[in-house]
């Protein structure tokens, strides 16, 4: 009897046992039909192809309205590999069609099948006409998509323009809004104004068969959404500027750049070498990207807004200007020049001129001793105590003139140069420093930094007399009324306007009276401008010049540097010469000298190592 009661407990047992066994499938299967999202897109992949339509990419003009970058059409090849069909396909003729490898397309089938359901990019940069005869092959399982790459129809301005690139896997983590695949600009232009210029993808929904053979848009492109094109972009550039000035610096290494005073636009800048842009587009952009990451001349490196030079003898302005707005200096003040500075045993040497000189002639003559007299007074000045002290004064006003800070201008990777502190005097010789110690700076030396875009600003500063426009590179956005305003605002520096007058006539002399810029004179433009001599404790001095034009109402500011030139007035004068010579006038009256710059030959043994 007992037994029997046992045997039916248990009995029941296995019944409800049973039951919520039953139950629990009945409900999850009722879950996964009715409640779950995620089952219901699977089965929907079975008869539903979503595609990516890509936006072209926003276009870019000179200020003149002339393309510097364009689009044109190509495809993506893509695979879906559970709509492959079973017998195979003809993969010889697959690969004729495509010109890629066997191992490529390998490959490709094999990252597809872990992801049967999901599109695989097999390769992409197809051009039309092989995406026809693709088409008319009729291959099952692959597809093409529509997009655009890049085009630089004057193959200039490698770093200015910048490169445009499949997002890589970091990109990816940083811009969740990015999808694998999208291409994104990775330098220069196409980097700062990505978000203007990218656009936004599209989808679109085709119902498909089970051979995967596209049947018509799934409810007549009710859930499509179309790809919304990016907005073009005026630039500040003016191209046969950028052009002529690319020609004029080919074979050599440094940077120039022009900024129109008034606004602050950048007209041109070149930095040397560079690349054609058209070289990183496509299928080989990945090899040509190595190629020139691993030249030793750095053609990826944009010198004119990161390289830091020492500005040599264009800083002796720098020190003109703040003496007099210290007061420590007056116009009139004369100091002489016995072929140096001497102090203690050592002496700065000097060029042969007259001596002495007042504050205009030994700008347009270019005198170190007059400079290094300045700089002493100006950290000796008794009103601030100690050396230390006059040295923040002098680098206080040295940053609001530009340098050792960046300009936020609209070039992402702007360098800051550098400029040193007083703390770095104290850490570098034990607080046991003064004026006589770091008197290389007077002449632009020592631990000075400068970009070429900071030297075109200070340019653009003078020209001006005290005030500038934040250097920019773009001057219009399609759709909208103006750019950020701070490309409006005028920013002013710590020297009074009135100092600038004996500075600007110096400069001015120094071409067209006597000096060391004489060779920059055209008639009728008055040019004011500022050789230098950098020293390069790794070879030939480096060449540079500062210049702006004309004196009054001024319409261009211009900075050349080249690495290993020589005198300033080698090879940067010349070109910065033809450059205000061609935008200010639209001709060429010197072709000697366009000839001289371009047959020079400067040897580059730091680079050859």
């Amino acid at each position: 009897m007992i037994d029997s009661r046992q045997a039916y407990a248990r009995m029941r047992t296995l019944q409800a046992v049973v039951l919520l066994i039953f139950g629990i499938i009945v409900l999850r299967l009722a879950y996964i039909q009715l409640i779950d999202p995620k089952y219901e897109k699977l089965a929907r992949g079975n008869a539903l192809r979503h595609v990516v339509e890509y936006p072209p990419r926003g276009e870019v003009f000179d200020r003149n309205g002339e393309y510097l970058a364009q689009n044109r059409a190509c495809y993506d090849l893509m695979v879906i590999y559970r709509e492959l069909p079973r017998e195979g396909f003809d993969t010889l003729r697959m690969l004729d069609l495509l010109g890629i490898s066997r191992t490529r397309l390998d490959r490709a089938l094999r990252n597809a099948r872990m992801s049967p359901r999901v599109p695989y990019m097999v390769t992409n940069f197809l051009p039309s006409e092989v995406k026809l005869r693709f088409d008319e092959n009729n291959f099952p399982g692959f597809y093409t998509v529509y997009r655009t790459i890049r085009r630089y129809p004057r193959e200039i301005g490698g770093n200015l323009l910048g490169d445009v690139g499949e997002i890589n896997a970091e990109q990816l983590k940083r811009n969740p809004r990015y999808r694998a695949g999208d291409y994104i600009g990775q330098s220069g232009i196409e980097k700062a104004y990505e978000k203007v210029l990218r656009g936004k993808n599209g989808v679109r929904i085709n119902e498909i068969d089970t051979h995967g053979v596209v049947k018509g848009s799934y409810m007549n492109g009710l859930f499509d959404s179309l790809p919304e094109p990016g907005s073009y972009i005026v630039t500040t550039i003016d191209a046969r500027l950028q052009a002529f000035t690319e020609e004029l610096m080919r074979g050599k290494v440094g940077a120039a750049v022009a900024i129109e005073p008034a606004t602050g636009e950048i007209l041109m800048m070149v930095s040397s070498p560079t690349f054609d842009p058209d070289e990183m587009v496509g299928r080989h952009r990945g090899n040509n990207y190595m190629k020139m990451l691993y030249n030793k001349r750095q053609p990826m490196f944009n010198r004119a807004v990161k390289a830091k030079y020492p500005p040599g003898s264009t800083f002796k302005l720098v020190q003109g200007l703040i003496g007099l707005q210290e007061g420590v200096l007056t116009p009139a003040n004369r100091y002489p020049c016995a072929g140096g500075f001497h102090y203690g045993r050592r002496v700065m040497k000097c060029h042969a001129h007259a001596s002495p000189l007042d504050l205009r002639d030994a700008v347009a003559n270019s005198c170190n001793a007059y400079f290094c007299y300045v700089l002493r007074n100006i950290l000796e000045n008794r009103r601030y105590g100690e050396t230390e002290h006059g040295f923040d004064a002098w680098k206080a006003y040295v940053n609001s003139l530009g340098f050792g800070r960046k300009l936020e201008s609209d070039f992402l990777d702007e360098g800051t140069g550098y400029v040193p502190s007083s703390e770095y005097y104290d850490r570098a010789y034990h607080g046991s420093w003064n004026a006589l110690t770091v008197i290389s700076l007077s002449i632009g030396q020592g631990e000075l930094g400068c970009t070429p875009l900071q030297m075109a600003n200070f340019a653009a500063i003078l020209a001006n007399r005290g005030h500038y426009y934040i250097p920019h590179i773009v001057k219009r956005i399609e759709g909208r009324d103006s750019i950020d305003r701070r490309f409006y605002e005028r920013q002013y520096t710590m020297i009074d306007p009135k100092h600038f007058e004996p500075i600007v006539e110096g400069m001015w002399r120094g071409v067209n009276v006597a000096g060391t810029s004489t060779l920059a004179k055209l008639e009728g433009l008055d040019v004011c401008g500022k050789t230098g001599t950098a020293q390069n404790p790794q070879g030939r001095d480096h060449s540079t010049f500062l210049s702006f034009a004309p004196k009054d109402n001024p319409r261009i500011a211009v900075s050349v540097y080249v690495e290993n030139g020589g005198f300033g007035a080698t090879i940067a004068l010349p070109i910065a010469s033809l450059v205000e010579e061609y935008y200010l006038t639209d001709t060429i009256t010197r072709p000697w000298l366009v000839e001289r710059v371009k047959n020079m030959q400067i040897h580059y043994p730091s680079y050859a190592k």
